[in-house]
């Protein structure tokens, strides 16, 4: 469920702020480390939270953050601001990366990391309030409401990706659908939800 409220919450909501982002990938694939430190100072809050919410362990996801930022570093000069925002291709980073750790945990259960207090006195990763969890909760009901609203096969390709972790491509080939299709019921869908959450939001326009 938060895979997909993050995935809405990197909605451009206006040109400026993504021709920002894009300018700042393009200095970075220049080798301009400043602007990377502008790019994470924008999106590293996101990343860690998405990041977190799959591995569920403050120190994994502060290393898949670290990951997103070296990785975007390396490959900033092929991100293509006609698939997506920036928000959109760090957060897919995010979370690739924290479903392989993820999963490489699984496997190795016996291995697998355990939190201490001390954890939670790291700076380096962003605070995440505890204050928050329960509007978070009402989010999340609000993002169920919404999702009921959406057309059913809209629906279908937003909870085939952002549920099952299916990609854009499976999912085409598990609906027998062309892959531009598919894109475009996903981003439509989550434009609605984007629009159907602010209604319902407080002090949202009904």
């Amino acid at each position: 469920m938060m895979w997909l409220f993050a995935a809405i919450a990197a909605l451009p909501f206006g040109a400026r702020e993504q021709g920002d982002d894009a300018a700042c990938v393009a200095r970075a694939a220049s080798g301009d480390s400043s602007a990377l430190s502008a790019l994470y100072d924008a999106h590293s809050r996101s990343v860690y939270s998405l990041a977190l919410r799959v591995v569920g362990d403050e120190s994994d996801a502060e290393d898949v953050l670290q990951e997103v930022f070296t990785q975007a570093w390396r490959q900033a000069s092929r991100y293509d601001a006609s698939r997506g925002s920036v928000a959109a291709w760090l957060l897919t980073m995010a979370r690739t990366r924290a479903i392989d750790r993820l999963r490489a945990r699984r496997a190795r259960p016996d291995t697998a990391a355990t939190l201490g207090d001390e954890a939670w006195l790291d700076l380096s990763a962003p605070v995440v309030d505890p204050g928050d969890a329960l509007e978070a909760a009402r989010d999340a009901e609000r993002l169920r409401e919404a999702l009921g609203e959406l057309p059913l096969l809209q629906r279908l390709a937003i909870e085939l990706a952002y549920f099952e972790g299916l990609t854009q491509s499976e999912i085409a080939e598990r609906l027998e659908q062309p892959l531009g299709t598919v894109k475009t019921r996903i981003r439509l869908g989550l434009l609605k939800l984007r629009d159907s959450m602010s209604r319902r939001a407080p002090g949202g326009v009904a």
